[in-house]
Parts: C-alpha cells; sequence; structure tokens
C-alpha cells in the first residue's frame, strides 16, 4: 500500500536544480523534504537559507552534510543533485540500505562504462550499477522508472532534443544520419558556482556557442536517439548561450527520409505520437513554440517546418530547463517510482511572468 506521506532527501540543495526541486517539494502533497544536505551550508535553517520557502512546509529542516546511515533511517527516496563524479559515490550505498535514488547527474545515463569514462574523463566507481539505472524520461520508459530503485535524470538539452525528435526517428522520416541539434540555453544551465564567464556583466548584452565538438551531453542523446531509430548514431550538437535566467530553445535539422513528406503528414504524426502524453504540446501548423511560454513548467513545446527547398524537417522543441529539463522532471520520476501519479505535485508549478 503506498503511504500517505513520503519522507525524501536532498543532496545538494544550493545549486539551481536543488533550489527548484525544494520550491517543487514545498507544494507537493505525498512528499516531505526531511533532509537537505550540504556541507558548505550546513547547519542553516532551510527556510532562513531560501527565504521563498519560509512558513512552507520544510522550512524549519536543518540543512546538514550528507551521512547514508542517517538518511537510510528515516528516508524513502533521496535525489543526488550532485556534479558527475559524485553520485557515482553515495548512491551504491544508498541503495544497499534500501533508498530509492534519483540521480541529477551524467553517472548513471550513460550505459557504457568506456563511453562515460572518455567524455567525462573520470574513472566510474559503481560500473556495476549502469544496466540497473533507468533513464528517467516519463514519456518514454515509465513501466521501467515504476519498477527502478535508481533513476538517471535525464539531462536538460537531451529531454529537448529526444521528445523533439522520437516520432520523426520510430516512423522513419528523416535520415537519421543527418541530424543537426543548434540548441541555446538559460545561464542557469551552466550552474550556481561563482565562474567569471557567468558573471552579470559576462553573459548580458550578447550570445554566444560553447562546447562544440566537446559537449558532454552528446553521448546521452546519440544513446537515446540511436535506441529511437534502433541504430548507431553520430549527430552534431551545437549548445549556446543566451542571456536569460531559463529555458532552453533547440533548433533541429534533418533531411526528410522522402523528399515528398509534407508537414500535414509529419505534424499529423507528431500530433498522434503524443496525443496521450499532456505535458507535450504540438503546437498547430505555422506556430513556433517560445520559452516564455513554458517557464517553471513541465512543458515541451514542439514546432515543425517542413522546407520544400532544401527537403528537411525542422524540429524547434522548447522546456524549461530547471523544471522540466532537471527538478520538475526529477520529481515525476520519484513519483513514478514511489507508486504515485506522474504529475503528483506538479500541476500549475509557476506563473507565465
Amino acid at each position: 500500500m503506498p503511504k500517505s506521506v513520503y519522507h525524501v532527501g536532498l543532496v545538494g540543495i544550493t545549486g539551481y536544480a536543488g533550489m527548484e526541486l525544494a520550491r517543487l517539494l514545498a507544494q507537493h502533497p505525498s512528499m516531505r523534504l526531511t533532509m537537505a544536505c550540504s556541507r558548505a551550508e550546513s547547519g542553516k535553517r532551510l527556510g532562513s537559507y531560501y527565504p521563498f520557502l519560509e512558513t512552507l512546509p520544510g522550512c524549519d529542516v536543518c540543512i546538514s552534510s550528507f551521512n547514508a546511515d542517517e538518511a537510510a533511517k528515516s528516508l524513502d527516496l533521496v535525489f543526488l543533485a550532485v556534479p558527475a563524479g559524485t553520485a557515482f559515490t553515495i548512491a551504491p550505498d544508498l541503495l544497499a540500505k534500501g533508498v530509492k535514488v534519483v540521480d541529477f547527474s551524467a553517472d548513471f545515463r550513460i550505459h557504457e562504462q568506456a563511453v562515460y569514462e572518455t567524455w567525462y574523463k573520470q574513472t566510474h566507481t559503481a560500473p556495476h550499477l549502469l544496466s540497473k539505472a533507468v533513464y528517467g524520461l516519463p514519456e518514454r520508459y515509465a513501466k521501467e522508472i515504476q519498477k527502478a530503485d535508481l533513476v538517471a535524470n535525464p539531462g536538460c538539452y537531451p529531454t529537448s532534443i529526444i521528445l523533439g525528435l522520437a516520432p520523426a526517428l520510430q516512423h522513419h522520416c528523416i535520415q537519421a544520419n543527418t541530424i543537426v541539434i543548434d540548441a541555446k540555453s538559460g545561464t542557469t544551465g551552466a550552474g550556481r558556482k561563482a565562474s567569471v564567464a557567468n558573471l552579470f556583466c559576462e553573459v548580458s548584452d550578447t550570445f554566444r556557442a560553447y562546447g562544440l565538438v566537446s559537449h558532454r551531453h552528446t553521448p546521452e542523446i546519440e544513446q537515446e536517439l540511436g535506441l529511437l531509430a534502433k541504430t548507431p548514431l553520430t549527430v552534431q550538437f551545437s549548445p549556446h548561450l543566451v542571456p536569460m535566467n531559463r529555458g532552453i530553445l533547440s533548433t533541429i535539422y534533418a533531411d526528410l527520409a522522402d523528399p515528398s513528406l509534407t508537414l500535414d503528414t509529419i505534424h499529423q504524426i507528431y500530433s498522434d505520437a503524443w496525443a496521450n502524453e499532456p505535458w507535450i504540446r504540438v503546437l498547430p501548423k505555422g506556430r513556433l513554440p517560445e520559452t516564455r511560454f513554458v517557464r517553471g513548467s513541465m512543458f515541451c513545446d514542439i514546432g515543425l517546418a517542413v522546407d520544400p527547398r532544401t527537403k528537411r524537417l525542422i524540429v524547434v522543441s522548447v522546456i524549461d530547463n530547471l523544471c522540466r529539463g532537471a527538478a520538475g522532471q526529477a520529481l515525476a520520476n520519484a513519483n513514478l517510482m514511489l507508486g504515485l501519479p506522474v504529475d503528483t505535485g506538479l500541476a500549475n508549478t509557476a506563473p507565465l511572468f
């Protein structure tokens, strides 16, 4: 029998994803944040550290250093909002003690140890868990997530790209080896750690590419798109930083598999593919999505175009990087793992402006 209230912990409370998750958990009807961890801020009251939580559930939690034994005494699930290379040192102990884990980092997203180590430049110390971790995209793996003890929360860019391309790949609308992805993210995607490159004067009133040919989300994107296409894929992925706080817009190009395919046909394929997924909105023909209309929400808005001159499909996929691309998606995964409806606590997550 499901519990009326589940007790959860969050390791990495001070980052933007941790902040967003704390906000969402404060209004969740069936989860209570009872452990919030940060070595740097240990000893502080959560409501004092984040004044927006004051008077809300969880505000009186004392931030502490993480202790797996203490977590195992009272927690049903722990969220790990920690950098890559940290989660695989924490998750094994929690799992061994019977605590479910949702990991925000890339430590369990990549199926092959060698691929992870090539892109992340470090040795994976828990490779035995790679085959047990479920990739946490509810629209693709909800049944597997429900049975999982360890879920790898997808990256923000991959979420927008996989959802944007899934119908085209599954229905063979495009030539899978021609995919080019031009993606833009708000500055919260770079994290909350102090960095000269992310100072206001460095990101305001400018627009720059970064991580060309080396962005760490590339193998994750290729892995999941390859599974959709049922063949290994190599894609061109070019991320950019734009001077806004939050949001991702991915513009994706691919040659049509059949040059005679029309926008009408592809739009119908997309509409049918996502008809039963309330968080994915395929916009009417002629409309393109904007980041402001998904801000703070779980929505992925998708716009489509077919260029009759170049015979290419163009997909524009938009999400909020902190909610759909991180904390909200992690909460959806936790809901499924704990036997709750996937959308529990995720309706009306934020105002439009």
